[in-house]
Protein backbone atom coordinates (compact mmCIF):
# COMPACT_ATOMS: atom_id res chain seq x y z
CA UNK A 1 0.00 0.00 0.00
CA UNK A 2 2.76 2.55 1.16
CA UNK A 3 4.70 1.84 -2.38
CA UNK A 4 1.29 2.55 -4.55
CA UNK A 5 1.12 6.03 -2.18
CA UNK A 6 4.59 6.74 -3.31
CA UNK A 7 3.83 5.58 -7.07
CA UNK A 8 0.64 8.26 -6.55
CA UNK A 9 2.84 10.71 -5.02
CA UNK A 10 5.52 11.15 -7.81
CA UNK A 11 3.06 10.48 -10.11
CA UNK A 12 1.64 13.99 -8.88
CA UNK A 13 4.48 15.78 -8.45
CA UNK A 14 6.19 14.91 -11.62
CA UNK A 15 2.20 15.62 -14.32
CA UNK A 16 0.48 17.94 -11.42
CA UNK A 17 0.84 21.33 -11.24
CA UNK A 18 4.50 22.79 -10.05
CA UNK A 19 3.54 25.06 -8.10
CA UNK A 20 2.01 21.99 -5.93
CA UNK A 21 5.33 20.08 -6.46
CA UNK A 22 7.51 19.83 -2.97
CA UNK A 23 11.01 21.19 -3.22
CA UNK A 24 13.93 19.60 -1.54
CA UNK A 25 17.62 21.81 -1.12
CA UNK A 26 18.40 19.19 -3.35
CA UNK A 27 19.70 19.73 -6.91
CA UNK A 28 16.94 18.37 -9.62
CA UNK A 29 18.57 15.26 -10.46
CA UNK A 30 19.01 14.69 -6.32
CA UNK A 31 15.36 15.11 -6.01
CA UNK A 32 15.01 12.86 -8.84
CA UNK A 33 16.97 10.21 -7.17
CA UNK A 34 15.29 10.38 -3.79
CA UNK A 35 11.40 10.10 -5.34
CA UNK A 36 12.64 7.10 -7.22
CA UNK A 37 15.22 5.82 -4.45
CA UNK A 38 12.08 5.42 -2.14
CA UNK A 39 9.82 4.38 -4.81
CA UNK A 40 12.10 1.79 -5.55
CA UNK A 41 12.89 0.69 -1.84
CA UNK A 42 9.18 0.68 -0.79
CA UNK A 43 8.37 -1.85 -4.07
CA UNK A 44 11.13 -3.84 -3.61
CA UNK A 45 10.22 -4.43 -0.05
CA UNK A 46 6.49 -5.35 -1.31
CA UNK A 47 6.99 -7.21 -4.08
CA UNK A 48 9.88 -9.84 -3.14
CA UNK A 49 8.36 -12.74 -4.46
CA UNK A 50 8.99 -11.73 -8.06
CA UNK A 51 11.74 -9.46 -8.61
CA UNK A 52 12.36 -8.96 -11.92
CA UNK A 53 8.92 -8.85 -12.47
CA UNK A 54 9.64 -5.57 -9.95
CA UNK A 55 12.22 -4.10 -11.61
CA UNK A 56 10.62 -4.31 -15.38
CA UNK A 57 7.55 -2.28 -13.49
CA UNK A 58 9.83 0.06 -11.96
CA UNK A 59 11.56 0.92 -15.19
CA UNK A 60 8.45 0.69 -17.50
CA UNK A 61 7.07 3.55 -14.60
CA UNK A 62 9.86 5.63 -14.47
CA UNK A 63 9.78 6.09 -18.89
CA UNK A 64 6.41 6.49 -18.53
CA UNK A 65 6.39 9.11 -16.00
CA UNK A 66 8.77 10.98 -18.75
CA UNK A 67 6.72 10.17 -21.62
CA UNK A 68 3.71 11.57 -20.05
CA UNK A 69 5.66 14.54 -19.08
CA UNK A 70 5.58 15.54 -22.92
CA UNK A 71 1.36 16.83 -22.81
CA UNK A 72 2.12 18.11 -19.14
CA UNK A 73 1.57 21.56 -19.75
CA UNK A 74 5.28 23.36 -18.13
CA UNK A 75 6.32 20.17 -17.66
CA UNK A 76 9.91 18.76 -19.82
CA UNK A 77 10.63 15.20 -20.97
CA UNK A 78 14.28 14.47 -21.21
CA UNK A 79 16.29 11.44 -21.22
CA UNK A 80 18.69 12.51 -19.05
CA UNK A 81 15.82 12.68 -16.02
CA UNK A 82 14.77 8.93 -17.08
CA UNK A 83 18.22 7.69 -16.47
CA UNK A 84 18.32 9.10 -13.13
CA UNK A 85 15.11 8.19 -12.24
CA UNK A 86 15.66 4.53 -13.75
CA UNK A 87 19.08 4.36 -11.75
CA UNK A 88 18.01 5.43 -8.35
CA UNK A 89 14.80 3.32 -8.80
CA UNK A 90 17.15 0.42 -9.22
CA UNK A 91 19.08 1.61 -6.35
CA UNK A 92 15.73 1.10 -4.20
CA UNK A 93 15.54 -2.24 -5.69
CA UNK A 94 19.03 -3.64 -4.96
CA UNK A 95 18.49 -1.91 -1.44
CA UNK A 96 15.36 -3.77 -0.37
CA UNK A 97 16.93 -6.84 -1.91
CA UNK A 98 20.19 -6.29 0.68
CA UNK A 99 17.87 -5.18 3.62
CA UNK A 100 15.81 -8.71 2.81
CA UNK A 101 18.67 -11.10 2.48
CA UNK A 102 20.19 -9.43 5.82
CA UNK A 103 16.93 -9.78 7.75
CA UNK A 104 16.62 -13.52 6.12
CA UNK A 105 20.44 -14.97 7.28
CA UNK A 106 19.71 -13.31 11.09
CA UNK A 107 16.65 -14.97 11.32
CA UNK A 108 16.50 -17.42 13.62
CA UNK A 109 16.20 -21.30 12.32
CA UNK A 110 13.41 -23.17 13.47
CA UNK A 111 14.17 -26.89 13.45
Amino acid sequence: MIAWGLAAAVTFATLGPPRYRPHADLSQNGEHALAFVLVGLAFGLAYKKNRMATALFAIAFTGAMEVLQLWAPGRHARISDFMVDAAAAWAGLALAATLDWIVSRNRPQIS
